[in-house]
């Protein structure tokens, strides 16, 4: 099902400083005036010369500041039920076609759960995210869930984002109604390429449980993972994707090519490739939250602070079955670059979009 193609081979960057630069300045005043990137110009940006990488940053740094600001929020993450999971998804250490060495368990209990809680609250996390691996979550999962997301709000100031899979609208709804904020169900690709990562869903089911999850009242979390093999093109179709489902809170993933999984060999990306990625979807998403998710610390390396120039957030800790940098690291990043964090008592930073006055 799954080639184990180069996920930059089609999309190396133009080294040459004889190609003439593109005007990023130009297109970042466009959007912030309101323009709706195209396919050219997005594929322009994924396919730039390197020589032009700060050019593209400092433009997207404009598209960013304009809603963002300097500030920086943070999620935190717990794996709520690793592995065991019926799905085929060829990126993934959980699932069945994963010989991955990870921890394998069903749901955590709600005391583990609220101690996740307290740690995020503990790592200046305004989002705690509750995840489990599963085609979709079962009834007692649901009563689980729906049990301790009241428990949670009620002990820590924390806002709550639930990844479990395929959901139907009445489970939407229970969502919604125990306090859920917000779903994660990420596309993971384009719809054209979808079905090389996967055969035992689709693209569509997945478009399905965004549109119930917004049906029932709830804000979208939803974004996808880069360096599987597709094209250009695909990595802009699902940034347009996004764009057209309003997706509140986009986190792009590197792929992180793990051990036993049928990516495991996977090769391609480059630092700066990945932050032309960040830079395409802060073009094509100008107003929602951009996070740099799983793969940050492998693919960009010592280049991570760059990243922040589009993206406006990032998880702090582990991921699900890879460790990430150290908290510490992390703080002392968004310090040095004169970024702050989004405390938990305070608002999101939201404003209007309209470009700030010159110092």
């Amino acid at each position: 099902m799954l080639e184990q193609a180069c996920p930059t081979e089609n999309s190396a960057s133009d080294s040459s400083p004889s190609r003439p630069a593109a005007d990023w300045q130009a297109l970042a005043t466009r959007v912030l005036s309101g323009h709706r990137l195209n396919m050219d110009e997005a594929l322009s940006i994924l396919k730039s010369s390197d020589y032009d990488l700060l050019d593209l940053l400092s433009a997207a740094y404009r598209i960013r500041r304009a809603t963002f600001g300097n500030r920086v929020q943070l999620y935190f993450l717990m794996n709520a039920k690793s592995g065991l999971c019926p799905e085929d998804c060829g990126y993934c250490s959980q699932s069945k076609v994963s010989e991955a060495e990870i921890p394998r368990y069903n749901l955590l209990n709600a005391q583990k759960l609220l101690d996740g809680a307290r740690v995020a609250a503990e790592r200046q996390a305004k989002t705690y995210c509750i995840v489990i691996s599963a085609r979709g979550p079962s009834q007692r999962e649901m009563n689980a869930i729906t049990t301790i997301v009241p428990q949670i709000k009620a002990q820590y100031n924390l806002k709550i984002c639930a990844c479990l899979g395929l959901l139907t609208p009445e489970q939407a709804q229970e969502l919604k109604a125990c306090g859920v904020d917000r779903v994660n169900h990420n596309l993971n690709t384009s719809d054209q390429f979808y079905s090389e990562i996967c055969s035992t869903h689709t693209y569509d089911d997945r478009v399905a449980t965004l549109q119930n999850v917004r049906a029932a009242g709830m804000e979208l979390c939803s974004g996808g993972i880069i360096g599987m093999g597709e094209q250009d093109a695909d990595v802009v179709r699902m940034a347009f994707a996004l764009r057209d489902l309003e997706v509140e809170s986009i986190p792009v993933n590197f792929l992180n090519p793990i051990d036993g999984t049928p990516l495991a060999g996977a090769k391609g990306l480059t630092p700066r490739y990945c932050l032309k990625v960040l830079a395409m979807f802060r073009f094509a998403n100008p107003e929602r939250e951009l996070r740099i998710a799983g793969g940050r610390e492998l693919h960009l390396g010592s280049l991570q602070p760059l990243g922040l120039y589009p993206a406006n957030s990032i998880f702090v800790g582990d991921y699900l079955t890879t460790k990430g940098q150290a908290p510490s690291a992390d703080y002392k990043m968004i310090e040095e670059l004169g970024f702050e964090v989004v405390h938990n008592e305070e608002p999101s930073c939201h404003i209007t979009m309209a470009e700030p006055a010159a110092n």
